[in-house]
C-alpha cells in the first residue's frame, strides 16, 4: 500500500464518521489536489480556531480554486467547522466538506 493510499484510508475512515454515504471518489480527487501537504503533520490539519488559517483557506481554496465569493466561502467554512467536530480536523476531509457544502463537485470532475 502506498503512502497516499494509507493517508486516504485514514481520511475515508474520518469522513465515514460524519457522512456514511460520502463520495469517496471525490475525496480521493480532493486529497490528490492537496499534493504533498497531506504528508506534513502540521499542514494536513485545519485549525478552525486560527483566524489567519481560516482566512487563507477561504481566499486560496474557496475563492481561487472553487470560484465562489468571499462571503460564501466564509459561510461554508464556518458551517464545516460546526459540522466537523473532531479536535484534529484532516485537511482533505475538511476541504471535501467545503466542496460539498458549496455544491462545487464539478471543479473535480
Amino acid at each position: 500500500m502506498s503512502k497516499f493510499d494509507e493517508k486516504l484510508a485514514t481520511y475515508e475512515a474520518a469522513l465515514k464518521k460524519i457522512d456514511s454515504k460520502a463520495d469517496m471518489d471525490l475525496l480521493r480527487k480532493v486529497t490528490k489536489g492537496l499534493g504533498p501537504s497531506i504528508y506534513n503533520n502540521d499542514s494536513n490539519k485545519v485549525a478552525c480556531s486560527q483566524k489567519s488559517e481560516m482566512e487563507r483557506l477561504v481566499k486560496n481554496f474557496c475563492v481561487k480554486k472553487l470560484g465562489v465569493d468571499q462571503a460564501a466561502g466564509e459561510k461554508a467554512a464556518a458551517e464545516v467547522c460546526a459540522q466537523y467536530t473532531e479536535r484534529s480536523k484532516h485537511r482533505p476531509v475538511f476541504y471535501y466538506l467545503v466542496v460539498k457544502n458549496l455544491g462545487k463537485e464539478s471543479v473535480y470532475a
